[in-house]
C-alpha cells in the first residue's frame, strides 16, 4: 500500500509538472505562432521557428529534470557520436508506447535540431500540446487510405518545404501505430518484434528535402522491464530503458535526381525493409543480451 500512495503522490506532482510547463510553454508559443501566421515571409519564419525550437527545447529540458529527479532509470544509450547540432537528420524508430517520445526526446535534445514529427491528425484536438504542435509545423496524417492517402502526402510535402528555413530533424515512426501482439498477428509481419514500415512520409521528406540530410538517424528502443505505459512515466515506475542510434547513409538513388524524378517508391521500400530488418535482429540480440545478465 506504501509503494502504491508513493506511486501516486508522484505521478500526481509530475502530472501537475507537466501541465504547466506545458501551459507556459505554449503561452510563450503565441506571439511567435501568430507573426508566422499573419507575416508569410522567410526571413519572419526564420526567427519565429528558431524561437518555437528554442522554447520546445527548454519544455523538454524541465521534462527530463523531473524525468530523473522522479525515478531511478538506468539509461543505456549508445551511437551518439557524430551527431551535429546544426545537422539535418532524417530519424526513424520503433514505436511501443507512448513513453517512446519522451524517451526520444530525453536522447537527443540539443543534441540534434528538434525532433519534428508525422503524427495523428486527430492529435491536434489535444489541449493545448495539440496547437503547439501545429504551430511547430508537426505534419498531421489521417493515415485512412484512398484519396485520404494522397492529402497525406500533400500535408507531407508542404510541412517538409517549411523544415527547409532552418535545421530539422524529422522522424517518423515508419510502422504508423504503437506496436502489440494483436497487430502483429493481424499484420502477419514478416518481422518478430516490429509492425511492417511504411514508407509515405518518409518518400515525401526525401522528395521534398533528402538533398539537405546529413543521413538516417535509425533508433532501437527496447524496454527490458517491459513496455511501459504513460503513467509509468509520471510514477517513476520505469527501471531499464535501451537506445541504440546509428546513422545510415542514405542512397543517393532514393532522392530526387537531377531531372527533378524522384526514386521509385519500391525501391524505397526495399530499403526500409533491409533497415527493418537489421533493426528487427539488433532488438532480438538487445533482449537476449538483457534476458542473460
Amino acid at each position: 500500500m506504501t509503494q502504491a500512495i508513493v506511486s501516486f503522490v508522484k505521478a500526481s506532482v509530475t502530472g501537475v509538472t507537466l501541465m504547466v510547463n506545458t501551459v507556459l510553454g505554449f503561452t510563450c508559443m503565441i506571439p511567435f505562432a501568430l507573426a508566422k501566421l499573419l507575416l508569410p515571409f522567410r526571413w519572419v519564419r526564420h526567427i519565429c521557428d528558431t524561437a518555437l525550437n528554442a522554447i520546445a527545447e527548454t519544455w523538454i529540458g524541465v521534462n527530463c529534470v523531473w524525468m530523473k529527479l522522479v525515478g531511478r532509470t538506468r539509461w543505456d544509450v549508445s551511437g551518439l557520436e557524430g551527431l551535429q547540432r546544426k545537422g539535418w537528420y532524417l530519424v526513424s524508430s520503433n514505436h511501443q508506447s507512448w513513453v517512446d517520445i519522451l524517451v526520444l526526446q530525453w536522447v537527443f535534445n540539443r543534441r540534434i535540431p528538434l525532433l519534428k514529427f508525422f503524427i495523428k491528425h486527430e492529435l491536434i484536438y489535444v489541449p493545448i500540446i495539440g496547437l503547439a504542435w501545429w504551430a511547430l509545423d508537426f505534419p498531421f496524417m489521417k493515415r485512412r487510405g484512398g484519396g485520404s492517402a494522397q492529402k497525406d502526402l500533400e500535408t507531407a510535402r508542404k510541412a517538409c518545404e517549411k523544415f527547409k528555413v532552418i535545421p530539422t530533424s524529422v522522424i517518423s515512426f515508419m510502422e504508423g501505430t504503437r506496436f502489440t501482439p494483436h497487430k502483429h498477428d493481424q499484420q502477419n509481419s514478416p518481422y518478430t518484434h516490429l509492425l511492417k514500415p511504411k514508407t509515405g512520409g518518409v518518400g515525401m521528406a526525401l522528395e521534398t528535402m533528402g538533398e539537405l540530410f546529413d543521413s538516417m538517424v535509425d533508433v532501437t528502443i527496447v524496454y527490458p522491464g517491459g513496455v511501459p505505459t504513460f503513467m509509468d512515466l509520471l510514477a517513476g515506475r520505469i527501471d531499464d530503458v535501451v537506445v541504440t542510434v546509428r546513422q545510415v547513409p542514405i542512397p543517393k538513388g532514393l532522392l530526387v535526381n537531377a531531372q527533378g524524378k524522384a526514386a521509385d517508391r519500391s525501391t524505397l521500400q526495399a530499403w526500409i525493409n533491409g533497415v527493418w530488418q537489421a533493426k528487427d535482429a539488433e532488438i532480438s540480440q538487445l533482449t537476449a543480451s538483457v534476458r542473460s545478465r
